[in-house]
């Protein structure tokens, strides 16, 4: 994983995101692709935009389930509380279901 969060890291910076934002970003990221691999079925893809001085947008498809709720979780659990760690990072979130699964996405704004 810190291959691939190394790698994620890197294309932020391409994209000129400022590095306050760049941590946000990165526990988003996991979060988001953690439930797609956790909850849903293959295939996943992480898709990232950003315009400069704009809104970063993450967005992870997955196969399905394609509405997945979230469980309610005790906060002193250690899982299930990554969409509330989104939900808090992020300045809007949202799913989309389709056909053959579901997008999570996330924006978060410098």
């Amino acid at each position: 994983m810190s291959r691939i969060r190394h790698t994620v890291c890197d294309f932020l910076a391409r994209l000129h995101v400022p590095p306050s934002m760049r941590e946000d970003a990165l526990l988003v990221i996991s979060e988001l692709v953690t439930n797609a691999v956790t909850h849903a079925l293959p295939p996943a893809a992480l898709r990232i935009r950003c315009a400069p001085c704009a809104v970063l947008r993450i967005e992870v498809t997955d196969g399905g389930p394609r509405l997945h709720q979230p469980p309610r979780t005790d906060p002193m659990e250690e899982h299930g509380r990554g969409m509330h760690i989104v939900a808090a990072l992020a300045s809007r979130h949202g799913t989309v279901g389709h056909e053959t699964g579901a997008t999570r996405w996330a924006e978060l704004m410098p």
